[in-house]
């Protein structure tokens, strides 16, 4: 059984008592390795610190839409420093989001338009948060994609087909989280269906998203397992094919390499 969480936040206050459990629950769920991702500089700078303690976690780096008012230059400059380390694998996590309207669009935009640029330039493939902006996302993605190919994920898919066939056609992968168990979600699981079998993702969102098993308690990496058990259903496949599937997908993407 094998499966890679492509998306969680590890470096979160609720984990600093349990993070090498938390691991260890992972392993033993089959999860061979944890993408976590920054939301601010200090964020992204924990994160990569705790990458080099932990083989089988490995970090991404950015400013999360919602944080970027604050964000200085300087914060910037410190991102695009941490995008170099070996450890660091992907952009992020980057996008917009109108759903808080903490944050103006135009200000997310230059954000958004720096992250891309930054995964160009690394050739890391970039991480986007995308809520209940999606007509506004797919803009700014055909914006970068004039300069040429673009590699990334679309996280926490829970959009319209729409949104996935433009994504899609612009060379990204999407992932599925937690959301995609819940009761309610059932225009996505049909959705899921649609999306070609070498493009798709499995995450947690950890500590976040819990899926509808431990809905309401702390997601963590091992728990992407009951997320990877609704994508086989919807598939028609075993889990073991699922997880294999969705590892060969991120390590492509990512560029993972076997632990030591």
């Amino acid at each position: 059984m094998r499966l890679i969480d492509t998306h969680a936040h590890l470096d979160e206050e609720s984990f600093d008592g349990d993070l090498t459990e938390v691991l260890g629950r992972a392993r033993a769920a089959g999860v061979e390795a944890v993408l976590s991702l920054g939301t601010t500089f200090e964020s992204s700078r924990r994160m990569v610190e705790l990458a080099h303690r932990h083989p089988d976690l490995y970090a991404a780096v950015g400013v999360h839409p919602n944080y970027t008012a604050p964000a200085t230059e300087g914060d910037w400059q410190g991102v695009c420093e941490l995008a170099r380390d070996a450890r660091v694998l992907a952009i992020g996590e980057t996008g917009l989001d109108l759903y808080w309207k903490t944050v103006p669009l135009p200000h997310q935009i230059d954000w958004f338009r720096r992250h891309l640029e930054l995964s160009r330039q690394t050739g890391k493939p970039v991480s986007i948060h995308c809520r209940e902006a999606e007509s506004e996302v797919v803009a700014e993605l055909r914006h970068a994609a004039a300069d040429g190919p673009l590699r990334g994920v679309m996280h926490s898919f829970a959009g319209s087909w729409e949104t996935a066939e433009a994504c899609l056609a612009l060379g990204l992968y999407v992932s599925f989280s937690g959301i995609a168990t819940y009761k309610k979600s059932e225009a996505l699981r049909e959705l899921i269906r649609k999306i070609p079998r070498d493009r798709m993702l499995v995450e947690t969102d950890s500590p976040y998203l819990s899926p509808q098993p431990v809905r309401g308690k702390r997601n963590e990496p091992a728990h992407v397992r009951m997320t990877a058990e609704v994508l086989a259903r919807e598939l028609g496949c075993s889990l073991e094919e699922l997880g294999e599937l969705t590892t060969e997908n991120a390590r492509r993407l990512f560029g993972m390499v076997d632990r030591a």
